[in-house]
This record gives structure tokens, C-alpha cells and sequence, in this order.
């Protein structure tokens, strides 16, 4: 079942995912929605490019021949694909919620060249974050398996053949590595970017509430958009995130926890595929037949908000 649905996900992620890189990278004006964008689609490509070598490792019964460093690489890449795709989120929720409270003052400090450098500094962030991935992911023979090289964490740096493996003070520092790591990855991974979005949000529906905009522009479509792309992310992370939290604190899954772990995984994974769906849903008049390229530019462009000055705090703005 995963293979399959990471299959699915290899297929319509990269077409999908190329698809938006080239509307925003190439095709559409260049604004900071474009970038944010552009951002989440390379983010999503990069988890969708070392896929098949996800894939060749189940459907080889988890032997893993490429040696150690593609091993490390791999796991790397993954999560440096997670943390990039979430902390794009959180920029894009703070810039929205910065514009929509100080929009006078984020007026003239807004720009291609200031979301470009942020996101650098996101991805900068996103290697850093990564980095324990790449100390602590091994491969070495499978010790209960024969002729099976496995490709896995191994916290102790020691080799499971080696006697010092059983020492309980390497038992001890390697349980502890683990949950911290379990803990650590939750928090900034899943806990803490969704706390800083939620906030931004609830910070933009107080202040609009209070200035009573108008509905149409406090619902444009960038923002609806956004909002979409945001809420899918975290759910269809957080049964992987909670699943991760369980098995990094308990150290091992029952047959039952093997299932679910496997069903998020799954779920987690088509979340790589999601966002043009979402986008085409989003930018779509079903009124009106468009092309691909209208319907994205619908999909992440600002409407024009009036002039009545009654309105600049609207979402709007937040382009």
C-alpha cells in the first residue's frame, strides 16, 4: 500500500510540482505570493526527486545497496523537504499578518528581493534543522537479517556487532538521543510553526474584525489559498508527526502502531502532490473555461483592493 501511494505521489507530484515552479518561476509577474509559492513547490519537487529511492528500498525488503552516504542523503533531504515546506508556511503567515496590522508600515520594506532573502534564511534553517539526520542515519548489515544491508538510525555510533552495542551506558545514551530527537523534530517541526500560524491568524480575523472589512476582500483568493495549503499540511502531517512521538519516546511499535504508522506515512506523503489541486480549486471560475496558467495566476494574485480608505486593512493588503 505505501509503495503504491508513493508511487501515485512520484507521478502526479512531479508533474504537478514542475508545473507550478514553471508558472511562478518563469510565466507569472513576481510578487512575494509567487515566491512563497515557488518556494513550497521546490520543497515539495526535492521530497518527490529521492522518492524512488524510498520506494526501490521497500519493494527490496528494506535492503539498502546504495551505501552509507546515500543513505544519510536521502533521510536528509526528506526532512529538510518537511522543514522548508513549514517554515514557508510560517513566513507566509507572518507576512500576512504583519501587513494586515501594519500595512503603512510594511508598505515600502515589502518585495520580490526581501522574500527571496527570507527565503534563503528558511532553507539556511531547514539544513540546520536536518543536520542530526545526516550524523546519526547509518547502513551496515542487518544483524537479525542475513544477507540484508539496512539503512536506519543508529543513535549509538557504535556497530550492532560490536559488544559495546549492549553496554547499558550506550543503551542509556542511545534511548535518550532518541527521544529527545522524537521530541525536538514535534516541537519544531509541527508543535511550534502551527502555534505561530494559528496566532497569526487569530491576529488577522481580531484586526479585520475590529475594522470591519468588507467580506469580499477579507476572502480573496491569495489568502483562502493560503489558508488551504496551510491546513492541509498539518493535517495530513499530524498523524505522522503524533505516530513519530510515539515510537521515538516508547522505542518500539505493536503490530497495531506498524499499521497506523504506515496509513500516516501514506497520508503524509500525499500531501506532496495536494497543493495544485488546491491551487486549481482556489483559482478556478467555474463559470468560465481558463487555461492552466490563468487559473494559477487567479489562484496567487492579489485583488486590486477599493479605494475607500475604510478598507486598507483588509487581507487583501497582505499582498
Amino acid at each position: 500500500m505505501v509503495i503504491a501511494v508513493q508511487c501515485l505521489v512520484l507521478v502526479v507530484g512531479a508533474l504537478g510540482n514542475g508545473l507550478v515552479i514553471w508558472a511562478t518561476g518563469f510565466k507569472l509577474k513576481k510578487t512575494m505570493n509567487t515566491v512563497w509559492f515557488l518556494n513550497l513547490a521546490v520543497a515539495d519537487l526535492l521530497y518527490i526527486t529521492f522518492l524512488p529511492l524510498a520506494v526501490m528500498h521497500e519493494a527490496n525488503g528494506w535492503h539498502w545497496p546504495l551505501g552509507k552516504f546515500m543513505c544519510k542523503l536521502r533521510s536528509t533531504v526528506d526532512e529538510v523537504a518537511i522543514f522548508a515546506s513549514v517554515y514557508v508556511l510560517v513566513v507566509m503567515s507572518v507576512d500576512r499578518c504583519v501587513s494586515v496590522v501594519w500595512p503603512v508600515w510594511v508598505q515600502n520594506r515589502r518585495g520580490v528581493r526581501t522574500a527571496s532573502c527570507v527565503s534563503v534564511g528558511v532553507w539556511v534553517l531547514a539544513l540546520v534543522l536536518s543536520s542530526p539526520q545526516f550524523i546519526f542515519m547509518d547502513s551496515g548489515p542487518d544483524p537479525y537479517v542475513e544477507n540484508r544491508t539496512e539503512c536506519g538510525i543508529n543513535f549509538s555510533n557504535v556497530s550492532t556487532f560490536s559488544d559495546e552495542y549492549e553496554y547499558p551506558a550506550v543503551v542509556l545514551l542511545t534511548q535518550f538521543r532518541e527521544q529527545a530527537m522524537a521530541i525536538s523534530y514535534f516541537l519544531l517541526g509541527y508543535g511550534v510553526p502551527l502555534a505561530i500560524i494559528v496566532s497569526c491568524y487569530a491576529v488577522i480575523i481580531h484586526r479585520l474584525r475590529r475594522n470591519r472589512s468588507p467580506a469580499g476582500h477579507s476572502q480573496g483568493r491569495p489568502f483562502r489559498t493560503t489558508a488551504a495549503v496551510i491546513a492541509s499540511f498539518f493535517l495530513c502531517f499530524a498523524p505522522y508527526q503524533i505516530m513519530e512521538v510515539i515510537y521515538g519516546v516508547a522505542g518500539r511499535l505493536s503490530d497495531i502502531d506498524v499499521v497506523f504508522y504506515a496509513l500516516a506515512a501514506c497520508l503524509a506523503s500525499l500531501y506532496h502532490c495536494l497543493n495544485l489541486l488546491l491551487y486549481v480549486l482556489m483559482g478556478q471560475d467555474f463559470k468560465k473555461k481558463h487555461s492552466i496558467l490563468k487559473v494559477l495566476e487567479r489562484a496567487f494574485t492579489e485583488e486590486e483592493p477599493p479605494s475607500n480608505p475604510s478598507t486598507n486593512l483588509s487581507l487583501s493588503d497582505a499582498q
